[in-house]
């Protein structure tokens, strides 16, 4: 379980998040919606530390994150995958290679050991015969899967999602949405999933949590949200509706 406690996060003067508190629940999928600029993807990195909080405290295991030496932190780190909004893959690297760097960079295995990794990764997303090609020439969904195989190499217990289905076309981000779907299931992971597709939301998530003005103003299950009485949530999930 991820637990966040009364966190808060201000750059300068600009209060971002406020004594926020959440709960997320082990193997579940949570969707975090809010409007833009309203601390989602902030939040992502503070869970993953790689922004410090301003108050507060995010609980991840029982850990106290903030709490975390530097070889502790690389090893929490493992254990957490991020699939950045805009895949953020190295252009000069074949996706073999961007699979394969944090094993590299962060790991005594042999590189047998690794080929084997990245090959696995590869084939859960569906790119088994890819490793060799250069990510500018995947289309947007395929440097999508990448970063997906990227973010499992650790085998992590946590994976999360800034964005996944953003700038892509309905029916990828249907593929993916099913992927997403598959490796929660297959994994038993847990998925934190940052999003404003209304299509994204109810295809992957068991829960919602609803961002607003720095805080959690509702949290609970996909029926629970669609039915709602809080008229910020009706408001968002209408708007998203009559878009579709």
């Amino acid at each position: 379980m991820i637990k966040i406690e009364k966190i808060t996060k201000k750059y300068g003067k600009l209060m971002v998040l406020e004594e926020a508190n959440l709960e997320i629940i082990e193997s579940q999928s949570l969707a975090i919606i809010g409007p833009s600029g309203c601390g989602k993807s902030t939040l992502l990195r503070l869970i993953l530390k790689l922004e410090n909080l301003t108050s507060g405290k995010i609980i991840v295991e029982n850990n106290d994150i903030s709490l975390l030496g530097e070889e502790e932190l690389i090893s929490f780190r493992k254990k957490i995958g991020m699939v950045f909004q805009y895949s953020a893959l190295f252009d000069s690297m074949s996706v073999f290679e961007n699979v394969a760097f944090a094993l590299r960079e962060h790991t005594q295995l042999t590189e047998r050991e690794i080929q084997q990794i990245v090959n696995k990764k590869l084939d859960m997303v569906g790119l088994l015969d890819k490793g060799n090609i250069m990510p500018a020439e995947l289309s947007g969904g395929m440097q999508k899967r990448v970063g997906i195989a990227r973010a499992l190499a650790f085998d992590p217990k946590i994976i999360l999602y800034d964005e996944p289905t953003t700038g892509l076309d309905p029916i990828t981000s249907t593929h993916i949405e099913n992927l997403i779907n598959d490796l929660a299931k297959k994994l038993k992971v847990t998925s934190i999933i940052v999003t404003h597709q209304l299509s994204t939301i109810f295809r992957t998530s068991d829960r919602i949590a609803m961002l607003h003005n720095g805080k959690f103003i509702e949290a609970g299950t996909v029926s629970e949200a669609k039915n709602s009485k809080n008229i910020i949530i009706k408001e968002f999930i209408n708007a998203g509706i009559e878009k579709t």
